[in-house]
């Protein structure tokens, strides 16, 4: 088994459960991300075979990431709920400049991309008004209304695999049911997370070969939508200001950080792309 696989699996499953940095950022980042579109495209035709040696591990790496960090993630919104969100606020907010300069903004937006891009965002920030509010560590109460929800939350959410800037728990913040997904992975909730992973494998299966075709056919667009998604985004984050003067100058110091290391891995990734290297 390719250990580097795992490793970048393990990176981007991760950044998967971190509003803001996505996993398929991280595969752009690591130089993959072209590899994964095209074993994504292949795994559902007869060169299947093909890609197993590189969907594996590094499936095995997303899924390990996942299941390794959930409680780093759990303890910390217990403990450090308004930092954890403003840290949250800075990897979103530092990684848009990045998705620009991956649209080539400044050459290729029309009005167009503008007006969907605002659209998105405010469309997102309705979603506000539908989402259920829910505390940083609880559990998910089930019902026939709130496992649609949860299912829905999972199909969008896996789209996130393969569009860069796009984070999965972004999705579920959105939806607000971030905090119960990460409790019930702790929890083994069972039913919670079976609904949560159909929503997943569902929606990878009906969206990948979709998603593959738009970001090659509608490039421009779709970077328009998904820096829309990410704005938005920002509203249904915000967790407010406490008032207390500490905790206001830790939240500060949280944004700082997470703002930087998004920003680095975009600049990261531009550095790549500009000396020709292929880190994998």
């Amino acid at each position: 088994m390719n250990i580097k696989l795992l490793y970048y699996g393990a990176m981007m499953g991760i950044s998967n459960i971190i509003p803001g940095v996505s996993a398929g950022t991280i595969a752009l980042i690591v130089g993959i991300y072209d590899e994964l579109l095209q074993s994504v495209r292949d795994f559902f035709s007869p060169r299947i075979k093909q890609t197993l040696p590189f969907l594996i591990p590094l499936a095995a790496g997303i899924i390990g990431g996942i299941l390794a960090f959930s409680w780093v993630i759990s303890w910390l919104l217990e403990h450090a709920f308004e930092p954890v969100q403003f840290f949250f606020l800075g990897l979103i907010l530092g990684v848009i400049p990045f998705l620009f300069r991956e649209a080539g903004a400044k050459t290729s937006f029309r009005a167009v991309h503008v007006t969907v891009l605002i659209m998105t965002a405010l469309a997102v920030m309705t979603m506000d008004l539908f989402t259920p509010q829910e505390a940083a560590r609880s559990a998910y109460e089930l019902t026939a209304a709130s496992g649609i929800w949860l299912f829905l939350a999972g199909v969008v959410a896996s789209m996130s695999l393969l569009l860069p800037g796009l984070s999965g728990a972004t999705v579920l913040l959105m939806f607000g049911v971030y905090g119960s997904a990460i409790y019930s992975l702790l929890t083994v909730d069972v039913m919670v997370i079976l609904i949560l992973v159909a929503g997943i494998g569902i929606g990878f299966i009906v969206s990948s070969r979709l998603i593959a075709y738009v970001l090659f056919a509608h490039r421009t667009m779709t970077y328009a939508v998904i820096i829309g998604l990410l704005i938005g985004s920002v509203y249904i984050v915000f967790p407010g200001v406490s008032g207390q003067f500490m905790m206001l100058l830790l939240s500060l110091v949280t944004f700082a950080a997470g703002f930087t290391i998004a920003f680095r891995l975009g600049r990261a990734n531009d550095s790549m792309r500009m000396k020709g290297e292929n880190p994998s």
